[in-house]
């Protein structure tokens, strides 16, 4: 509903429009699924990202103003610790959409890891792009192999956030515990200010290509990307099949070769509740928009209709099969 008084007159002409749009009496945007501004069932759209500086919120924040012009509705970003509070507070209702990585909503569909029982409130729209595992060291902090990680100060990403959760894994499928490590939980604002400080050896930054906090630090530090010997990541991708090899392209920190590392999908998730109407409006307009994405953040210019469909980790939401049905 719209929450500005209006004047008797303009009250009027919108009550004529709406009851014009609507068929007659049927709610507005619940007919057609025709997408193009028609409205939405839901007044909201939030849209839970992750940390202010990540390409999550960047590309959130740019969905989000779309949503908002396309439909009139309240759409707006939740800045999070990312993809473990993402999908809980998509299970407590507090949110209609979420960027998450696709190894937390598997972890959450099938009740494991942080999980404590399995979830059927989460339906995917798309996977998306991969998120990188970035390792980022000091030039100077004699840290070359991933197993010089031992003994060292490392940032992991905000407690339960889908950093964290890779970053534990990746750990032991190395054989290395958090016992074995000196942990710090911080955001990826937060580990580039403590390598540039000295205080930390290393940090998991793990997020699409370019991490906007990773880059500034390149410009200012001798940073050295670890590497992840791509026969490892797929020994650790027997039992967790959604890590892939991927390199980090030269010269995206300034470095001169590729950088072999793991890398897993992100999904975009909402409400299995959500009309069928509604989610294939958000798809089709997700879709019309990507170039927009992409020019708000590099990540998403990996984003494509042909892939969207590629290793989904969640039901797919009636109304975003339906679009791509039509596709």
């Amino acid at each position: 509903m719209n929450k500005y008084k209006l004047s008797a007159f303009t009250a009027v002409v919108a009550g004529a429009m709406t009851l014009a749009a609507c068929g007659g009496g049927e709610e507005a945007g619940s007919g057609g699924g025709e997408g193009g501004g028609e409205g939405l069932e839901s007044n909201i759209v939030t849209i839970a990202t992750g940390g202010a500086s990540g390409p999550y919120n960047i590309i959130g924040s740019t969905l989000a103003d779309v949503y908002s012009n396309e439909y009139g509705v309240n759409s707006r970003t939740q800045t999070t610790g990312a993809s473990v509070e993402n999908v809980n507070l998509m299970k407590e209702d507090k949110i209609e959409m979420a960027f998450t990585m696709s190894d937390v909503v598997s972890q959450a569909v099938n009740g494991e890891e942080s999980f404590t029982e399995p979830t059927d409130k989460i339906n995917q729209i798309a996977a998306l792009y991969p998120n990188y595992v970035q390792i980022v060291t000091t030039e100077d902090s004699g840290i070359e192999t991933f197993d010089d990680l031992v003994g060292k100060r490392i940032a992991v990403g905000d407690q339960n956030s889908g950093v964290e959760v890779n970053a534990r894994t990746l750990l032991e499928g190395h054989g290395i515990t958090y016992d074995d490590i000196q942990v710090d939980y911080l955001g990826y604002a937060e580990a580039a200010d403590g390598l540039r400080a000295g205080q930390l050896d290393a940090a998991f930054l793990t997020s699409g290509l370019p991490n906007a906090s990773l880059l500034e630090l390149s410009e200012t530090l001798d940073i050295r990307m670890v590497s992840i010997d791509p026969a490892d990541v797929e020994e650790i991708a027997q039992d967790k099949s959604y890590f892939v090899a991927l390199d980090i392209p030269a010269d995206t920190y300034g470095n001169e070769e590729a950088v072999p590392t793991a890398a897993i999908m992100n999904a975009l998730v909402v409400r299995s509740d959500m009309s069928e109407d509604d989610v294939y409006k958000l798809t089709q307009t997700f879709f019309d928009n990507l170039e927009t994405l992409g020019n708000s953040h590099q990540a998403a210019t990996d984003i494509t209709l042909e892939k969207a469909q590629e290793g989904l980790v969640a039901p797919l939401h009636p109304g975003a099969e339906r679009y791509y049905s039509e596709q």
